[in-house]
């Protein structure tokens, strides 16, 4: 019996910007600009730290956001992608949104991401998904009985996703529904169409990774000496350096197969996933999307637009997905 493939599926209104917006790179920087998330925000003002205990004296850093007491509709965690944080501009805004909409939000860092380097000896990488997925039941777990949604952007898509596929029956919890919004699926193509794209791609990951291993190194300088990679120019050549040497992974091979989902097969989901992408995603090539295998709680939905997390639809750079997100939560499945 073949598995289905949930790919392709349409939406009653597709994604269609205004015509200035039609470029990829513009949507994907656009995104991230700070100046998205200035006004009155009541996300900043109500929130507040919390360590979350994920096992094994791992911590890490979030921020909680919490509704009037009785006033809320449920909880809704996000998590941020590579370099980013809790503080990343669409953590807010896309938290401000659900906030407003009734919502307690959770922002969740990952280790070394935000001001939470401190907490933990040992360095980030991407297949630590125990701890993560340890942290998000916690966080969900605390939730007074509420229905709980996750939403991640770019690897804290893929993040999400993995945590869909070790979910069961029986430990699925008050968790309803997983989002991802471009997620990576291959590493390795990610990481070459970083290194290989517009410089602007590059220059930003490689300056925000080394400015991150430098804090690690001040903070533990008997665990780590990074001088050998302060000079190095792309995320490839600094994985090839950091990973052999403070990770238990031989190579960049190894490692990257950790969290490779390209191809996988979601066929015995226990909790509705959507996934959404674009055809013109600068980072993830769009027919990793289309290989996606899934059960009918898996829905891909892949635009013709949007770049890597960007989906802007007018020039005051207002986001398309937030409603279908809100409308996908409210129905407690992965239909959006």
């Amino acid at each position: 019996m073949m598995t289905p493939t949930a790919t392709d599926t349409t939406l009653p209104r597709p994604f269609e910007p205004v015509r200035p917006l039609r470029n990829p790179h513009l949507q994907t920087i656009l995104a991230s600009l700070r100046f998205r998330a200035w006004g009155k925000n009541p996300l900043r003002i109500r929130s507040e730290p919390v360590l979350v205990d994920a096992g094994g004296g791992v911590r890490l850093l979030g921020y909680r956001t919490v509704q009037p007491v009785g006033g809320s509709r449920g909880l809704v965690i996000l998590l941020h992608g590579w370099e980013g944080s809790s503080g990343s501009t669409y953590m807010l805004t896309t938290g401000r949104r659900f906030f407003r909409c009734g919502y307690d939000v959770f922002r969740l860092n990952l280790r070394d991401h935000g001001p939470s380097h401190h907490l933990n000896e040992g360095v980030f990488h991407s297949a630590r998904i125990e701890e993560v997925f340890a942290a998000v039941q916690r966080v969900a777990s605390e939730a007074d009985g509420r229905p709980c949604h996750l939403i991640g952007f770019s690897l804290g898509g893929n993040f999400a996703l993995r945590i869909a596929l070790r979910l069961t029956t029986s430990s699925v919890g008050r968790l309803k529904t997983i989002i991802a919004v471009s997620p990576v699926l291959d590493p390795l193509k990610a990481t070459q169409a970083i290194d290989g794209g517009l410089p602007v791609y590059r220059d930003y990951f490689v300056k925000k990774w080394k400015r991150s291993l430098a804090l690690k190194q001040r903070l533990f300088p008997g665990l780590y000496d990074f001088g050998g990679v302060m000079g190095l120019k792309t995320c490839m050549a600094i994985t090839e350096r950091v990973i052999p040497l403070y990770t238990p992974f031989r190579d960049v091979h190894e490692y990257f197969q950790t969290y490779r989902l390209a191809g996988a097969d979601f066929s015995r989901l226990s909790v509705g996933v959507t996934v959404l992408a674009s055809e013109d995603d600068p980072v993830i090539p769009v027919d990793d999307f289309r290989g996606l295998r899934g059960n009918s709680r898996l829905r891909v939905y892949i635009e013709r637009y949007g770049g890597h997390c960007g989906f802007l639809q007018d020039l005051r750079l207002r986001v398309w997905f937030e409603d279908l997100l809100e409308r996908a939560i409210r129905g407690g499945s992965a239909e959006i």
